[in-house]
């Protein structure tokens, strides 16, 4: 569930953050700690995400509840149309054990009352919304499709809810967000289906699960090695090794330590992973420079063996 291009975000994040705290004595032991709670706490954004679900369909409940209890209530007061609480994918996912076993054992709630309201009425004054309530009859389909878009094309999109996750966990980015909005929809998908375990695990499988921490710990061991390729390389090229950023430094030398020791990911995939890293994460020419200095290094390591032509 935690793909490849989050794996290598967050081990940059941390090698990033172990290069800058070396000289104060951290270890690679230390990095490695910070990459596995980085990990778990994007799995548990995944969870928050379709718990928000439940919550904002709890809240339009009480609502009702309450408007129905006014000095004066209205006759849509006392008989409001309850399609949206009745949502069988919000019943679909209190209803699942591991969900809410999950939810439970790491306290996952939206505690802010605020949010939850403002993300409410913006739920209740959109286009998807006002489409689905004018329904003849709502199927599992209906109930479903409606957070798949509200969650991507509503939610997501709103300033406050993007401010107000990162601002939440520190583990948690904008390239969190995206990814995890996606694979909450993925989950929405397979509860249309009636699959029976809808859930995403934190990796697809153990390979994805040892990458981070391999990239990781053969990033920081090799880092010196990679770094003087990348002098000789920027000095053979007539750039100026003294004004190449250390974020550009630590990208270049992460995809070198890629490209040598993770034959079974295509070059190119690896080419382009990490010069849109440079991009996201460096400076606005970073993503030409990075790019000029990878394709340097792989004619390098191809004349040394050290990457084999076939995953070209």
């Amino acid at each position: 569930m935690i793909n490849r291009i989050l794996i290598r975000v967050k081990a940059l994040q941390c090698f990033y953050s172990y290069r800058l705290t070396k000289p104060a004595g951290r270890t690679p032991e230390q990095a490695q700690a910070e990459l596995d709670t980085a990990f778990q706490k994007s799995h548990e954004l995944y969870y928050y995400l379709l718990h928000l679900v439940v919550e904002l369909t709890d809240l339009q409940d009480r609502r009702l509840d309450d408007a129905k209890h006014k000095f004066l209530p209205t006759e849509q007061d006392l008989n409001p149309d309850t399609r949206f609480v009745d949502n069988r994918l919000a019943q679909a996912l209190r209803q699942n054990e591991e969900f809410n076993r999950f939810c439970r054992d790491h306290l996952v709630a939206w505690d802010d009352i605020i949010f939850l309201r403002s993300m409410l009425d913006r739920v209740l004054h959109s286009e998807p919304y006002a489409d689905y309530m004018a329904l003849e009859q709502a199927t599992l389909h209906d109930d479903c499709q409606l957070w798949v878009t509200l969650l991507r094309d509503v939610l997501a999109e709103d300033q406050l809810f993007a401010d107000t996750v990162e601002a939440r966990s520190m583990h948690w980015s904008s390239e969190d967000i995206d990814v995890m909005v996606d694979f909450a929809i993925k989950t929405m998908q397979r509860i249309e289906r009636n699959d029976p375990e809808p859930l995403f695990p934190m990796f697809a499988n153990d390979e994805d699960s040892r990458f981070g921490p391999d990239l990781l710990e053969c990033s920081i061991r090799q880092y010196d090695d990679n770094n003087a390729l990348i002098d000789s390389l920027v000095h053979t090229e007539r750039w100026n090794n003294d004004r190449v950023a250390l974020m550009d430094r630590l990208i270049m030398s992460m995809a070198i330590t890629e490209l040598k020791g993770f034959d079974s990911i295509p070059t190119v995939v690896t080419l382009n992973e990490y010069i849109e890293l440079a991009k996201t994460f460096s400076t606005p020419n970073s993503g030409r420079f990075v790019n000029g200095v990878l394709n340097a290094a792989l004619v390098h390591l191809r004349e040394q063996g050290l990457r084999p032509e076939l995953n070209s």
